[in-house]
């Protein structure tokens, strides 16, 4: 009795190195796709409109390529009427270039730094990241001079 008992035990501690090495390969942080990234259509906060992600010559960009209301009250194209550059303000805003610049951080596989965000809202361009949440949710943080000083808008993708 005592032999078959020390002979299950060893038997199931063999077991124990290769379940071991199964669970960390399958663990999540394991298996994460490294080509996730957000490039793709994103809905912005609310669903007002649809941002497009893409490559940009090795650094992400995206414009606006879809407005939920895409006329003014006049019944005129939606331009961007706020920029301090008055040569810019005819400007649609469907189409309208709003994101730049940003390269992958060296540090996480889900983040992108070092852009621009422009908000038509209020012709004003920020510093931003993004982070990449899980394949379908997009954390943006645009900010003024340090990122804690920011404000961060959650984006849902479309496709």
């Amino acid at each position: 009795m005592r032999t078959r008992m020390l002979t299950m035990r060893l038997a199931l501690a063999g077991l124990g190195i290769p379940i071991l090495y199964l669970a960390l390969v399958a663990s999540p942080a394991a298996t994460a796709d490294p080509a996730i990234t957000p490039i793709g259509v994103w809905a912005t906060v609310g669903g007002g409109s649809h941002v497009k992600i893409e490559d940009c010559g090795g650094k992400l960009c995206g414009a606006i390529i879809w407005l939920k209301e895409p006329f003014n009250k006049k019944g005129k194209d939606k331009v961007d009427s706020e920029n301090p550059d008055p040569s810019l303000r005819t400007r649609k805003i469907a189409g309208l270039a709003l994101l730049s610049g940003f390269v992958q951080d060296q540090g996480s596989p889900y983040a992108w730094t070092g852009g621009k965000i422009y908000n038509p809202d209020d012709g004003k361009t920020y510093s931003c990241n993004l982070t990449l949440q899980d394949p379908g949710t997009l954390r943006v943080r645009g900010y003024v001079g340090l990122s804690f000083l920011g404000k961060t808008q959650i984006w849902s993708r479309v496709k």
